[in-house]
């Protein structure tokens, strides 16, 4: 089995009775990522915390991004599953990335609802979850394992 197929075998497992494929860790995300080409990160964050916050630094030709809600409106986003179909195909691995871990696993039930059969969530998503002190970035996600970003 190759390295790939071991990381979504334990994703798989993952997320029991969640409607997606399963869910990854920040590190296997990035492992993924580096071993196949075929896999694309689904950033849902709004195009303001990309912006403001920061993104994933990894090759343009597997990121994408459609924003789950509108800033700064806050609601959700009407188009989008026309958006995700505009640039990712239904038989890729997508790993779909949020602040914290929420608005991805609501992504990926969607993009699974309309044919994506290999819809996975990174668990903590970019930021992680507010430590103690209402800061992110220090208790998990992306940023605090240490995986290369862009800061804004």
């Amino acid at each position: 089995m190759s390295n790939v197929e071991t990381l979504l075998a334990a994703a798989r497992t993952r997320a029991p009775g969640q409607p997606y494929a399963g869910a990854v860790t920040p590190r296997e995300a990035w492992e993924l990522l580096q071993s196949a080409a075929r896999v694309r990160l689904v950033d849902v964050r709004t195009d303001a915390e990309r912006a403001w916050v920061g993104k994933v630094a990894i090759p343009a030709q597997q990121h994408c991004a459609v924003q789950w809600s509108v800033w700064p409106e806050g609601v959700p986003n009407p188009d989008f599953v026309e958006q995700l179909q505009a640039v990712a195909q239904k038989d890729e691995v997508l790993l779909f990335l949020c602040r914290s871990g929420v608005r991805s696993r609501h992504a990926a039930r969607v993009a699974t609802e309309n044919g994506y059969a290999h819809a996975f969530d990174i668990l903590e998503g970019f930021e992680g979850d507010k430590d103690a002190d209402g800061h992110r970035k220090t208790v998990g996600g992306w940023c605090k394992v240490g995986l290369p970003w862009m800061g804004a």
